[in-house]
């Protein structure tokens, strides 16, 4: 099978098409007919080794893990042993390492049926970033109805399910985005929409119950100002590409952990697990028409990958960019 790898930290460029052995399901995993993967900011990170400090992580002078990627949808191929709830034929997404393949061997609580009505593409654009926004806003925040949630970069892949999540737990959504994009999230229901460029959501005198901050472009004084005095700052990274650094948005999740000690409000950063079962959630919301998966551009070829890679990084792409296998 073919597959998108690198063995070194860089651009775009180090990615490369090669050919792998198809993947054998071990007991408990299911083996994938890759149709659809999408491309997260995660990717990127890992892809170039930062920030530096996350190589102790990912590996301090090469990727552990050759082949690239984390969403996929496609259908089951072949079951491992003690596999009871998905069978060949079905159609499945789930996050697992590897998925920019034509195959992929997932465990089966990472991978759920495919939400009813969706295409691959728009299937392959939920498990991550929807995953994300859900742990973020009904594990960590327990949102609840009435309660102001604020959402910095409601454009971007975690954004736009965020802003939809929360709307399905009956919040009141502030929607933070640049102007080309004020039109995109107002149709997904946030009931009130900055305009960064125009306006500071952190001086607008609003105390909100939760905001969720997924750009890293604003002090934890900044973000504190529009929390309510027992609110809620959720911080999952974000943060512009380039490379170079040692900490990049892991500074301000740093600066989070060590306050979070001292003050009233709740700081909290996290990382989310992918989940089979949140999968399972987030199909039922999309089949309950309360999200909506949001697909900007979507291209025809797994070898591709590199510039769907580059066209994310460059900060260009609003919500989720696909890639057909």
């Amino acid at each position: 099978m073919k597959a998108i790898a690198q063995d070194r930290y860089g651009s775009p460029d180090v990615l490369e098409l090669k050919e792998f052995d198809r993947p054998v399901p071990g007991a408990g995993e299911v083996l994938v007919r890759v149709r659809a993967v999408s491309v997260n900011a995660y990717d990127w990170h890992l892809m170039r080794g930062d920030p530096y400090l996350a190589r102790l992580s990912f590996g301090v002078r090469r990727p552990r893990t050759a082949v690239r990627g984390r969403d996929f949808a496609g259908r089951v191929e072949a079951v491992g042993a003690d596999v009871k709830r998905l069978r060949p034929g079905d159609e499945v997404f789930g996050e697992t390492d590897g998925a920019f393949a034509q195959y992929v061997a997932a465990s089966q609580d990472m991978v759920a049926l495919k939400p009813a009505g969706l295409s691959f593409e728009q299937a392959a654009a939920l498990p991550l970033a929807g995953n994300t926004a859900l742990i973020g806003l009904r594990d960590l925040s327990r949102v609840t109805a009435g309660q102001r949630v604020l959402v910095n970069g409601a454009s971007g892949g975690v954004g736009t399910f965020a802003v939809q999540i929360a709307k399905a737990y009956g919040a009141e959504v502030t929607a933070v985005c640049s102007t080309r994009n004020v039109d995109l999230i107002r149709s997904l229901g946030a009931d009130h929409v900055i305009d960064y460029t125009r306006d500071d959501f952190t001086r607008a005198g609003t105390r909100h119950d939760v905001v969720f901050d997924l750009v890293a472009n604003r002090s934890l004084s900044d973000l504190r100002r529009a929390l309510t005095p027992t609110g809620t700052l959720l911080l999952s990274g974000g943060g512009v590409s380039g490379g170079g650094s040692l900490l990049g948005p892991m500074r301000l999740i740093l600066k989070g952990q060590v306050l979070s000690r001292f003050v009233g409000q709740r700081l909290l950063t996290f990382f989310a697990a992918p989940s089979g079962a949140n999968l399972a959630v987030l199909r039922e919301f999309v089949e309950s028409g309360k999200v909506t998966p949001v697909v900007d551009r979507t291209y025809g070829a797994l070898g591709e990958v590199p510039e769907a890679i580059r066209y994310v990084e460059g900060e260009h792409a609003r919500a989720k960019v696909v890639v057909t296998v």
